[in-house]
């Protein structure tokens, strides 16, 4: 279906085009500088010490979980309202998620009170996820870590630049995980990035994307060295230099592009905050977040109604989406299900709006327009 107003739009123009085609005139496209200079520029931006590109954020998950030594019969703490790869990756290392539900229907994060109960002498870690930019409950959690001896995993995949207390996410944790997949703020088709502050797991984490190898194939080309061991047991999870390449130009284009979804998102709040039917999640938050995607929660809805009002909103040319089903719910992940009633009426009940940094007032009026008139309509 073509849409009026889609889900998304490519911040993309002719210097994307420009720097693949300088990289590959280069003759080096596999991992090399143009990913050095990826990661030095994110580190930057960030404000921390090690960025180690990676070829999705499912792998910099993966990886993060690794390098904590994270391993069989260790338990970590996740919420179930997030991609399923977030928790997906706890099982890639043979540990067992355990599921904590979100705040409230207006703060869609993992709730720091509700995580204090489900500690047990197997948990080792907790996954935060921060849902469309904003932050989970980072101090009260950071204290749970510092009294139980956990570490924190931050998937950021939705944030980047997006602060907490002026500190940015994927920061504040342990390690830090970020996706450059084709509809997030900086797109490189597929790719990742992991962070962290601590010498010893960036290494590692660098060691393990290639192979466990001592060396990589561009430092042997520049002459760099000559040789390599293979000291542990790692993985293929490098980036290339032709998306490294799309990444960099997509960093000099992201705080733009942020401030102008922040103004995007100050039209739909003027549209929609005093209409009763629908929660706009995050609301009261005053921090600089990216704004990756719009949710609304219905009130007073099931998952029927749900659908049938983004299906009316198709037919209007608006294009809808859901942020996400419940993983708990999941054939694959039944045996670790749990009692998460607000994440599972989010579930059922969220509907995410378009959100790119060209939206105009006149197309946001008529989203939230569509919106209100179709719910009242469905509700005669």
């Amino acid at each position: 279906m073509n849409y009026q107003i889609p889900l998304f739009k490519l911040n993309f123009d002719n210097t994307e085009e420009e720097a693949v085609l300088e990289t590959l005139r280069s003759k080096w496209i596999s991992t090399g500088p143009k990913c050095e200079i990826f990661e030095r520029k994110f580190s930057e931006m960030l404000d921390v010490r090690y960025a180690v590109s990676l070829s999705n954020c499912t792998d910099s998950l993966h990886l993060a979980l690794k390098v904590l030594d994270i391993k069989e019969g260790d338990e970590v703490i996740c919420p179930s309202l997030t991609f399923v790869a977030s928790v997906n990756s706890i099982r890639y290392v043979g540990a067992t998620p355990v599921f904590c539900d979100i705040k409230s229907l207006s703060h869609i994060n993992i709730c720091a009170e509700n995580i204090e109960p489900l500690i047990t002498g197997k948990t080792k870690a907790i996954l935060v996820v921060h849902m469309a930019g904003f932050s989970a409950e980072m101090d009260e959690i950071l204290l749970l870590a510092k009294k139980y001896n956990l570490k924190i995993i931050e998937d950021a995949c939705h944030g980047p630049l997006s602060e907490y207390k002026g500190k940015k996410l994927g920061t504040i944790g342990d390690v830090g995980c970020f996706s450059f997949f084709s509809n997030k703020n900086i797109s490189t088709g597929e790719g990742g990035m992991l962070v962290t502050d601590s010498e010893t797991l960036g290494a590692r984490a660098r060691l393990l994307r290639s192979h466990g190898m001592t060396t990589m194939s561009y430092q042997r080309a520049s002459g760099h060295a000559t040789v390599y061991d293979v000291v542990e047991l790692g993985y293929n999870f490098r980036l290339d230099d032709i998306r490294a390449s799309i990444g960099i130009v997509q960093l000099d284009k992201l705080l733009p592009d942020l401030h102008k979804r922040q103004i995007v998102r100050a039209m739909y709040q003027k549209y929609l905050s005093d209409y009763d039917p629908v929660i706009l999640p995050f609301a009261e938050n005053n921090e600089f977040v990216s704004n990756y995607v719009m949710p609304v929660v219905l009130k007073n809805s099931d998952s029927e109604f749900r659908d049938r009002v983004r299906n009316q909103m198709h037919e209007n040319g608006i294009q809808t989406s859901v942020h996400y089903p419940a993983i708990h719910k999941f054939s694959i992940y039944k045996e670790f299900t749990s009692n998460l009633p607000l994440s599972e009426y989010v579930a059922d009940n969220e509907i995410t709006l378009p959100m790119y940094s060209s939206l105009t007032e006149e197309e946001v009026r008529y989203i939230c327009e569509t919106l209100k008139s179709i719910i009242s309509n469905l509700r005669k």
